[in-house]
């Protein structure tokens, strides 16, 4: 074409190279998704052919893995897909999952997924697969996975979220319906300990409760992790034999120090077949050994 810089009949060349770098790499990434949706796309009518499900309606699962998988197309045409399998790919996220509302089982483990956005649009969900990731953010995935009131068992074990100080008990105590957490048993001990732990206000009321009201049941919601310091009685408190004691706040450790400083028990066994019956002592039958007798000393 000719233009007016390069006065009249010069000829002018077009070079893709002159437009803005934030262009170019942006018409790149849009080339890069429309092909991973396209490989995506094959996997799943491969899958179709291999099944031999004529009708959307007619698919009750959909095996995807070890597939490449970067991207994955909407599934929200297959209104009945339960079962899902899609680990051992390159996901980065699951927004493909919107409106699979029946899904119950989900396998996204060993991929490169680092947030899991669209999860809560899966109230179905009994199982999730999600180790062997990059999630970082475990108060983002606690908000996703929490109105999961169906889901029992999770897996999230090889994240960076699990380096988190308490993350097991963090979980639990957040996701009560999971009952199996990293191929382990949710034990009613964990429960317990995360209802200490993170729920300091119903401790306190169960504290309460089992001990008929004997135990301050007072709670401070600005100050839920303040530990009260040890505190003396008056030296010339005389307890249990015992003087100085100092007020632990651990309950094994004052059982501990109580059994180790408590009086000592014993105990004395007579073995009866020493000593002579009436007859005996009579005839003179047995001699004039000694009694055996056992003392066991217990604190």
């Amino acid at each position: 074409m000719t233009g007016d810089a390069g006065g009249p009949g010069v000829l002018m060349t077009w070079d893709p190279n002159h437009l803005p770098r934030a262009f170019r790499h942006e018409k790149g990434s849009a080339r890069a998704s429309a092909a991973a949706l396209e490989i995506s796309r094959r996997a799943v009518e491969d899958q179709l052919k291999i099944c031999g499900h004529k009708r959307d309606a007619d698919v009750f699962e959909l095996f995807l893995s070890q597939k490449e998988l970067t991207e994955v197309i909407d599934l929200s045409r297959f209104k009945k897909l339960k079962y899902l399998w899609l680990h051992h790919n390159k996901l980065h996220g699951i927004t493909f999952l919107t409106r699979n509302c029946c899904l119950t089982e989900l396998y996204l483990n060993n991929n490169a997924i680092f947030e899991i956005e669209g999860l809560r649009y899966l109230p179905s969900l009994h199982i999730l697969q999600l180790h062997h990731n990059e999630l970082t953010n475990i108060d983002a995935a606690v908000k996703e996975l929490k109105g999961m009131l169906n889901l029992k068992t999770l897996s999230l074990y090889q994240n960076p979220l699990c380096q988190y100080n308490l993350y097991r008990l963090y979980i639990i105590y957040h996701l009560p319906a999971v009952e199996l957490l990293d191929r382990n048993q949710v034990t009613e001990k964990e429960r317990r300990s995360m209802i200490t732990i993170f729920n300091h206000k119903k401790a306190h009321i169960v504290q309460s409760i089992a001990f008929q009201g004997k135990v301050d049941a007072s709670w401070d919601p600005r100050s839920p992790f303040k530990q009260n310091p040890a505190q003396r009685v008056p030296s010339d408190f005389a307890f249990a034999n015992n003087v100085d004691k100092t007020v632990l706040e651990d309950p094994e450790d004052a059982v501990f120090v109580r059994s180790m400083k408590r009086s000592a028990m014993a105990f004395t066994s007579l073995n009866w077949d020493t000593v002579p019956t009436r007859e005996e002592k009579y005839l003179e039958e047995k001699g004039t050994e000694h009694v055996q007798m056992l003392t066991v000393t217990l604190r």
